[in-house]
């Protein structure tokens, strides 16, 4: 999975491709964190982003074909990253490029701000859809972004999202041109990125302490 890590000024990006569907492997995984550890030493923003046409299609089935060991541990650790996107403790962008599905979707969800590209692009949650139950770190999630009005369409439903509809959804913030997005999401990091980190990562941490205590718990519990 190559990811791209640069520094601008003070905004760390992470920019993900792997010229196809920038799946949520254990490499990309490794990746996700690794570059946070560098933005908490060097930046004091994070700006996560795909490539044109795609933030990620989710979790990697080449690896859940392997079978229920493999299935149990790449989803454990793609829990694990996602709760670790929730907690961090600066500001935390995602510019959605494109498709964002399943997993690639609740990293929408874990962060701070979500701008998206215009196009014919699809979020969603196909859980149910390909018959899988949502554990608690993704139920957190679903139930601290995503609209009361849209949780039966995008939870139980798998209602599949244009940007305009993720917007109302709660999946984004905003959408703007593509050609604009990354332009706008660097402006917004950089205001942002003047907020006291210290400070900013005490209110985040502790407005989602009960939210974060759950999902840390139900990671203990299937870990054991």
């Amino acid at each position: 999975m190559p990811m791209q890590y640069e520094l601008d000024e003070n905004v760390a990006v992470l920019t993900f491709d792997d010229g196809k569907a920038n799946v949520v492997s254990h490499t990309f995984i490794d990746a996700i964190n690794e570059g946070l550890d560098r933005a908490e030493k060097d930046a004091g923003a994070v700006i996560i982003s795909g490539r044109e046409g795609m933030f990620s299609g989710g979790f990697d089935l080449e690896e859940f074909k392997k079978g229920p060991e493999a299935t149990a541990a790449l989803a454990v650790r793609g829990f694990e990253m996602l709760t670790r996107l929730y907690a961090h403790p600066q500001p935390l962008l995602i510019a959605c490029t494109g498709h964002a599905v399943a997993a690639g979707a609740f990293m929408l969800l874990a962060a701070d701000n979500r701008v998206g590209a215009a196009g014919k692009f699809k979020i969603t949650l196909p859980e149910t859809a390909i018959g899988m139950v949502f554990p608690p770190v993704l139920r957190e999630l679903v139930d601290a972004r995503i609209s009361n009005r849209h949780k039966t369409r995008a939870l139980i439903q798998s209602q599949l999202y244009d940007p305009a509809g993720a917007v109302d959804a709660g999946f984004l913030d905003e959408i703007v041109p593509p050609e604009q997005l990354q332009e706008h999401v660097m402006a917004m990091a950089k205001k942002l990125a003047q907020l006291p980190t210290g400070i900013y990562g005490q209110n985040k941490r502790d407005s989602r302490a009960d939210a974060l205590q759950r999902m840390r718990a139900s990671l203990a519990e299937a870990a054991d």
